[in-house]
C-alpha cells in the first residue's frame, strides 16, 4: 500500500494510477477519525457503505457478514494480479466477474474442452461491449447453450473458490438492486461455497506437496493401474496417451483444475504416475538473444513504470490476454512474471515445429508489440520527460531485434 502525507496546506497527494481513475470526480468526505480517512465519488444509486483491507478479515468473514444479513449488491475486490467483483441478491452470490485471465468464461470452455484455441481467439474478435463472447460462441456453433449455461456457473464457483488464495488486497461493498438477467444459479449456497472454498484451499495444498509444478510431466510407473475411479481413470488414460505437463494433461481431460489434480494426486498416492521436470528448452541461438534482451527490456519498463503505477503489471495481463492472433498463439498460457518478464520456456514450446526464421519472426513481432505498448503506457504514467530516456533506451534494443531478423522498423 503507498503510504501518502498530508501537507499543512491540507493538500493530500495521490498516485498517478488513483488520480487517473478519479480525475473529475466528485468526492465526498465519507468517514473519517484520527486514524483513517474514507473518501468516496458521490453515487445515490450505489453508494459505499463497506470497505477495509483483507488480512484480519478474510474472505470467509465477508462471504458470511453479507449471507447473513442478507444484503443486495456487489462486492468488489483489488487484488495483486487484477480485480473481482461477487454479486449478492439477499445474502447469496449470484454472479461474479473476473479480470483474472483464466476465470474467462472463454478460458473456462476451454479447459473443460468444449472449444479450442483457434475459435475461441476467432470468436474474441467478434465480441463486444454489446455482444458477449459466450453469444457469440453459441450462434456460431461452437458451444451448446448447456454448455455455455454450465460453464457460467463454474465460472462463479471458481471466482468465489480462488479468492480464498488471497490473504492481502482491499475490498468495497455497494449496495444496489442487481440486474435479473445477470443472475446465475448456482448448484450451492453461499454457505456451501464458504465451506468447499476452505476445503479446496487445505486440500490443494495438499495436491502441490505431491505435484510438484503446473510444468512437470506426469509419467507412468511400472504398476498396473486397478481400481480407479472415473476421474483417475480419465487422467491415466491421457497420462498414457497424451504425454503432456500437468497443465495441458489437466486442460485435455476436461475436468476443470481442481478435480484434475485430485485425479494426479489420487494416481501418485496410489503409485501409478511420478512427475519428471520438463526437459530445459536451450535459449541458445538467435532465438535467445530475442528473447533475453527482450525480455530485459521489459524488466527495465515494468521496474520503472511500477513506481508510479502499482497496477502496471495488471494492464499488461490483460493487454496479453486481448491479443489477436499470431500473438496470442506465441503467448499461449505463457504467465508474465512478477518482474515483468515472459516465460520463454513456454514461448518456444509454443513455436515448437515451425522454420527457424518463422519462429524468430513471430517472437521479434510478439515482444515488439508488448514492448510498444508498454512503451506508451510509460509516457502516460511517467510523463513524457521522465520517461524520454527510458523509452528511448527500450526502442532502441526493440529496433536491434527487428535489424536481427530483417526487419527495417519495429
Amino acid at each position: 500500500m503507498d503510504r501518502l502525507k498530508i501537507d499543512g496546506n491540507g493538500r493530500l497527494p495521490v498516485p498517478n494510477l488513483v488520480a487517473r481513475e478519479l480525475a473529475g470526480a466528485e468526492l465526498e468526505l465519507t468517514s473519517y477519525s484520527d486514524r483513517h480517512l474514507l473518501l468516496s465519488v458521490r453515487d445515490d444509486e450505489q453508494p459505499v457503505v463497506f470497505t477495509g483491507s483483507m488480512g484480519e478479515i478474510n474472505i470467509a468473514d465477508l462471504l458470511s457478514f453479507f449471507n447473513m444479513f442478507r444484503k443486495s449488491g456487489v462486492l468488489r475486490f483489488e487484488l495483486e494480479g487484477g480485480r473481482k467483483a461477487l454479486f449478492f441478491q439477499d445474502g447469496e452470490v449470484v454472479y461474479a466477474t473476473s479480470s483474472f485471465p483464466d476465470e474467462d468464461l472463454g478460458e473456462i470452455l476451454y479447459e473443460l474442452g468444449k472449444v479450442d484455441r483457434d475459435n475461441l481467439d476467432r470468436a474474441r474478435q467478434f465480441a463486444n461491449g454489446r455482444t458477449t463472447l459466450g453469444k457469440v460462441l453459441v450462434e456460431k456453433n461452437v458451444v451448446s447453450a448447456k454448455d455455455l449455461w454450465h460453464a457460467g456457473r463454474l465460472q462463479v464457483e471458481s471466482i468465489v473458490y480462488n479468492l480464498f488464495n488471497f490473504d492481502e488486497g482491499s475490498f468495497f461493498f455497494q449496495a444496489r438492486t442487481l440486474d435479473k438477467e445477470r443472475i446465475v444459479r448456482l448448484s450451492m449456497s453461499t454457505q456451501n461455497l464458504i465451506m468447499e472454498g476452505l476445503r479446496r484451499v487445505d486440500e490443494r495444498a495438499l495436491f502441490m506437496r505431491k505435484i510438484p509444478s503446473f510444468d512437470f510431466i506426469p509419467v507412468p510407473t511400472e504398476g498396473v493401474p486397478e481400481g480407479l475411479s472415473g476421474g483417475e481413470k480419465k487422467i491415466m488414460e491421457m497420462v498414457l496417451d497424451v504425454q503432456g505437463n500437468v497443465r495441458d494433461l489437466i486442460r485435455a481431460s476436461g475436468m476443470g483444475e481442481f478435480d484434475g489434480l485430485r485425479a494426479l494426486y489420487q494416481l501418485a498416492e496410489k503409485g501409478f504416475v511420478r512427475f519428471e521436470e520438463a526437459p530445459v528448452v536451450e535459449l541458445g541461438g538467435r532465438l535467445g538473444q530475442i528473447a533475453t534482451v527482450c525480455n530485459s527490456a521489459l524488466a527495465s519498463l515494468s521496474k520503472k513504470v511500477r513506481e508510479q503505477n502499482p497496477q502496471f503489471l495488471d494492464s499488461v495481463r490483460r493487454f496479453l490476454k486481448e491479443l489477436p492472433q499470431p500473438y496470442s498463439f506465441v503467448l499461449r498460457d505463457v504467465e508474465l512474471s512478477k518482474d515483468g518478464t515472459l516465460d520463454v520456456g513456454r514461448i518456444l514450446a509454443n513455436l515448437e515445429g515451425l522454420a527457424e526464421g518463422d519462429k524468430e519472426k513471430l517472437l521479434a513481432d510478439t515482444f515488439n508489440e508488448i514492448i510498444y505498448m508498454e512503451c506508451m503506457a510509460a509516457r502516460r504514467d511517467l510523463g513524457a520527460t521522465e520517461s524520454a530516456e527510458l523509452v528511448q533506451r527500450v526502442q532502441e534494443v526493440a529496433q536491434r531485434v527487428m535489424n536481427l531478423v530483417g526487419r527495417k522498423e519495429c
